[in-house]
């Protein structure tokens, strides 16, 4: 049955220039998704896009609030999976909205993970030179990370979204009752995110975690929404404060250097995408620790925090040379590759490519 719609959803307010909206933030939100959409008075059709189980359990609920809202509703299936987060799906996209007359007071709704988020924010940032995308996240890694913020972007061969645009949402609406048919795997995954924002600015997060594991991976009630309100203000105070990553905002690429080089080591099959940041966190403590900006117990803190999680603190299937080929390529390289550090839980700060021989070395570690 239907959950009925959430009592005072929490709303995080995201200000930037290129839009500002909330974050929202509840249980049984998706029945009356129209309500926190914030769309357009002249928005008359809107495409829904998902993949996989969503497509399957919460996409037809979505059509079903916006048709009772009177708007013109198509949902369109993609393909599942990082692997299928490409131009060939994009252009797909593209021929659907045709197809249906989207036009530019019109919406796309994006319903899933992040790969789904992803591929119809850039769709819609790129359809008639950007139409509104609302973002209605269902795993926990889109709901703490990848909804939020409007980087939108598609994967090539040779690299993790190269390919996209900033084009900020009309308003992302986060229904904490998805999560209860995630797979275990994918909840521990999403955690590597949230671990990540308590390593940056909010230790309150990693004692959390540490408390309480088992509920965490469980998605229990309570410690949950906790953690997603304090990981979505974590992440909506640094975009506000730096939209298109010039300065603050690369603190949130904290373990991913190194996590998106993984990923894409491992032909994005191999690792999901919080388990490479998880080894990549491990690398960044251990860098943190080398070149004098930390205490070496982060280092122990964070496998013993990332292991309680079950997520992967060693044992990487990808030789040193293949991650290089990756590393050289990231967006945000500037006279080598840079590195987020952090010297204590609550604190972090990018740095300049340290020695090639070190890097060497700590990635060597993550085997």
């Amino acid at each position: 049955m239907p959950q009925m719609p959430a009592v005072n959803p929490v709303r995080v307010p995201v200000i930037t220039p290129g839009g500002s909206y909330d974050i929202v933030i509840g249980r049984g939100l998706l029945d009356d998704v129209v309500r926190y959409a914030g769309l357009a008075p002249h928005t008359r059709r809107v495409v829904v896009i998902a993949s996989g189980v969503p497509a399957k359990l919460y996409a037809p609920r979505v059509v079903d609030a916006l048709s009772a809202a009177g708007l013109h509703v198509r949902l369109v299936e993609v393909p599942d999976g990082e692997q299928a987060k490409n131009l060939t799906t994009v252009a797909g996209l593209y021929e659907e909205f045709a197809d249906f007359e989207l036009g530019r007071d019109d919406a796309v709704f994006a319903v899933g993970g992040g790969v789904t988020g992803d591929m119809a924010g850039f769709a819609a940032a790129s359809w008639h030179r950007g139409v509104a995308v609302v973002q209605v996240p269902t795993t926990l890694l889109a709901q703490v990370d990848s909804a939020v913020g409007g980087k939108t972007g598609v994967n090539l061969p040779s690299g993790k979204n190269l390919v996209g645009a900033f084009h900020q949402p009309r308003s992302v609406v986060v229904d904490l009752d998805t999560l209860s048919t995630l797979e275990e795997r994918d909840r521990r995954a999403g955690l590597g995110e949230v671990a990540k924002y308590g390593f940056i600015a909010d230790p309150v997060v990693l004692s959390l975690l540490e408390e309480s594991p088992d509920d965490a991976v469980a998605a229990a009630p309570g410690v949950i929404d906790e953690l997603v309100v304090r990981s979505l203000r974590c992440k909506a105070g640094v975009v506000s404060a730096d939209e298109k990553e010039a300065g603050e905002r690369a603190l949130l690429n904290y373990g991913h250097t190194v996590g998106h080089a993984v990923e894409a080591a491992g032909g994005y099959a191999r690792y999901r995408h919080g388990e490479a940041v998880a080894l990549g966190m491990v690398f960044a403590a251990r860098l943190s620790v080398a070149v004098g900006e930390a205490e070496p117990s982060l280092v122990d803190r964070t496998v013993a925090l990332l292991a309680g999680l079950g997520l992967p603190t060693g044992g990487l299937e990808a030789t040193t040379a293949e991650l290089w080929s990756y590393l050289r390529r990231d967006k945000k390289a500037r006279d080598g590759v840079r590195f987020v550090v952090c010297s204590k839980p609550g604190a972090a700060r990018l740095v300049d490519q340290p020695s090639a021989d070190l890097i060497d070395e700590l990635l060597d570690s993550l085997r």
